[in-house]
């Protein structure tokens, strides 16, 4: 076998490993979000729970200070 054809071999393996499809995980379903959302209605709870809270601060702080400054007066 020449040099040539044997620096051939390795390219070739490469190029047929290339167009193989990706190899996926075999450990199940592949899940990207860091939390579990399989029950859907407890998940939708704890989303509601966390934008409600979250949107209410400014509303409870001022709130906190209006009733703050009225009871000085």
């Amino acid at each position: 076998m020449s040099l040539l054809a044997r620096s051939a071999a390795p390219l070739r393996q490469v190029a047929v490993r290339a167009r193989t499809a990706p190899v996926r995980s075999m450990h199940g379903e592949y899940k990207h979000i860091p939390f579990d959302y399989d029950k859907k209605v407890v998940f939708g709870v704890k989303v509601a729970a966390y934008l409600i809270g979250g949107f209410s601060i400014p509303f409870v702080a001022a709130y906190y200070q209006l009733s703050k400054s009225a009871g000085a007066s």
